[in-house]
């Protein structure tokens, strides 16, 4: 019974997250079942699941493929850490993950989550840089308007207001690109917007003003996702990397979101043709079965980390559950599934389809933009 003057006390226990808690809990919206694009509340009724869970789900939900490779494994092995032991499943996923991204990636390492996998590339280029005795190297650049996850680094270099508010000063020596929404020149673009390459320019002011010596990497959402769908402006990415190039400075594209299918291929780095040095993932990694995250790193970062004493610790970073084996095996059974029925090429056919659609809004009251790319869209009101 749900009491309408104040929290159900059987829903109090649990702090959520992002969530105006009190408020929710007089007043709960419960969710009890989920099968392909819908979920089931609690009294029955049908709701489309228009985000695919947190952009997660994007195979569908109870797809039987995924759930019963979860549950053989459970029956084989429930857990095993990867710190100087290991288990076959692991291995398997990371040469599969990385025979289907960009042949630079020939190497993973796995997190748990997406603000996990952000703050394990931020580290890995600070390590990288140190490994290379340049170890003043430890700035970083992020962009406004940018979501890169909840911990520490990740909020440092993301670009919401509203995430980094209340949580001081948060990393030292990070600095921000301005955000690419340009609604006045910009309104209503299919697909990659016309003007904003210039904004890429900034990037070499802040490296003016730092020094290049003392960057370590920039982050970029090559679509940026919370700060409200940004296609990235023709050409953007491609300037970003050769700045980058330049000064030796690592790129790091954060495709929580992007990655495994939304924008047609596993990676939006592959879509644009501009290879970063380091991608993080989630989300879909496992179609949000079971929590995962991922960082995928170009063979000159790693083997500078492969270069010392074989029988050193190239890396003192990781979880308890980095290649956790049930996440390995739905990891292994997502990726199958995008592959087998092909639903990075069903996004790229319905492309034009969702597009059509999405801008069929433009003129309706308060609709002052529509952007999309992929099967991403926003709809913005004034």
């Amino acid at each position: 019974m749900i009491d309408k003057n104040g929290p159900n006390p059987d829903l109090e226990s649990y702090w959520m997250p992002f969530s105006a808690n009190r408020s929710f809990k007089q007043s709960p919206r419960l969710l009890q079942q989920a099968s392909g694009m819908y979920y089931t509340t609690a009294d029955g009724n049908r709701i489309l699941d228009g985000t695919a869970g947190l952009w997660c789900v994007n195979a569908g939900h109870g797809n039987p493929y995924i759930i019963q490779a979860i549950k053989k494994q459970l029956d084989k092995l429930d857990f095993c850490h990867s710190f100087n032991l290991g288990h076959p499943i692991a291995f398997e996923f990371a040469k599969k993950l990385t025979s289907a991204f960009p042949a630079t990636f020939n190497h993973v390492f796995f997190s748990n989550s997406g603000s996990e996998a952000v703050d394990t590339a931020l580290k890995i280029a600070l390590a990288y840089h140190h490994s290379c005795g340049n170890g003043n190297r430890i700035r970083f650049i992020g962009r406004e308007k940018a979501y890169h996850g909840v911990n520490i680094g990740g909020t440092s270099v993301g670009g919401l207001p509203y995430v980094r508010a209340v949580f001081g000063p948060l990393l030292p020596g990070v600095d921000h690109l301005p955000h690419t929404l340009n609604i006045k020149r910009n309104a209503f673009s299919r697909g990659l917007p016309a003007h904003g390459l210039k904004l890429a320019d900034e990037l070499n002011n802040i490296i003016s003003l730092h020094g290049a010596d003392n960057i370590a990497a920039v982050i970029v959402e090559p679509v940026s996702g919370a700060g409200g769908v940004l296609p990235p402006p023709q050409g953007y990415l491609q300037r970003i990397r050769d700045i980058c190039d330049q000064h030796n400075i690592i790129l790091i594209f954060d495709e929580v979101i992007t990655g495994f299918g939304r924008l047609g291929k596993i990676c939006a780095a592959e879509r644009f043709g501009v290879i970063p040095d380091m991608i993080t993932c989630a989300k879909g990694l496992t179609n949000g079965t079971i929590p995962m995250g991922a960082i995928l790193v170009n063979d000159k970062i790693y083997n500078q980390f492969m270069s010392g004493p074989e029988e050193t610790v190239e890396l003192f970073h990781g979880y308890t559950y980095s290649g956790h084996p049930i996440a390995a095996a739905a990891g292994l059974a997502s990726l199958y599934t995008y592959q087998n029925e092909n639903l990075f090429d069903n996004t790229l056919n319905k492309e034009q389809y969702w597009e059509n659609s999405a801008h069929s809004l433009k003129g309706s009251r308060h609709v002052i933009d529509i952007r999309n790319i992929g099967l991403l869209a926003a709809i913005e009101l004034e």
